[in-house]
């Protein structure tokens, strides 16, 4: 992959041969972001767990204590009171069967994050082909499978994340835009790593983080101490 000349003056501030502290990775990843828009921050965390199997599977969520820094679109499956409760507590869209064929025919997926009532998820399940590859399916261990709807919106709202295994059992996750303090994307990365670590599965036999590596949407990528985080 050829990289821009921006992008390779950066790369120069950063040793590959390193793993930083996770306080200078953070002063490090911040220095090397040079494009002109507010870059998202991401974590991105190589785990020793085979994902194939259903006993070493890591996923979950955390709510971020200085949010994400973007405005989250929540679409909330529900029906009766919890329709009302839903518009009340801030979702941006709620509804039901209505929306199958909007979503399955018109390919509408102006949301972010899905969340729906239990008796809800026999008409969401209809649309698991759509949202499950695009991870936006409600899965009751990221708290989006719930009867109490408000505190699910709010902390979505507030910066709850979800982190999950990726195909090559890494953890895919953003900590905060570029323009946050470092002290900001440090409590969000001590946060996310907090939790993370809390959610080794018991039958991993071995390493559990391999490896850490932070990083902005245009910028390279900083090696983080596994050492500094067990």
């Amino acid at each position: 992959m050829k990289h821009g000349k921006k992008y390779m003056e950066a790369a120069k501030l950063v040793d590959r041969a390193v793993q930083y502290d996770p306080t200078d990775a953070v002063a490090l990843v911040k220095k090397a972001a040079t494009a002109k828009f507010d870059e998202t921050v991401e974590v991105h965390v190589r785990t020793g767990c085979d994902g194939r199997h259903a006993e070493q599977q890591v996923r979950g969520a955390v709510v971020l204590p200085n949010g994400t820094g973007k405005t989250v679109r929540v679409l909330v499956f529900a029906k009766g009171d919890k329709v009302a409760e839903a518009e009340a507590a801030g979702a941006d869209y709620v509804g039901g069967d209505e929306l199958i064929p909007k979503i399955q025919n018109e390919g509408w997926l102006d949301f972010d994050v899905v969340v729906a009532t239990p008796d809800m998820m026999g008409v969401v399940g209809r649309l698991g082909k759509v949202l499950g590859p695009k991870g936006l399916m409600p899965n009751p261990k990221a708290g989006t499978v719930t009867m109490d709807v408000t505190k699910a919106i709010k902390d979505i709202k507030a910066g709850k994340i979800e982190y999950r295994l990726d195909k090559a059992n890494i953890i895919h996750c953003p900590v905060g835009k570029i323009s946050f303090t470092e002290e900001q994307l440090m409590e969000n990365f001590d946060a996310l790593m907090g939790a993370i670590l809390k959610a080794r599965p018991s039958a991993l036999k071995g390493q559990y983080i391999r490896s850490v590596t932070l990083a902005s949407t245009m910028g390279p990528g900083v090696k983080v101490s596994v050492a500094k985080l067990a």
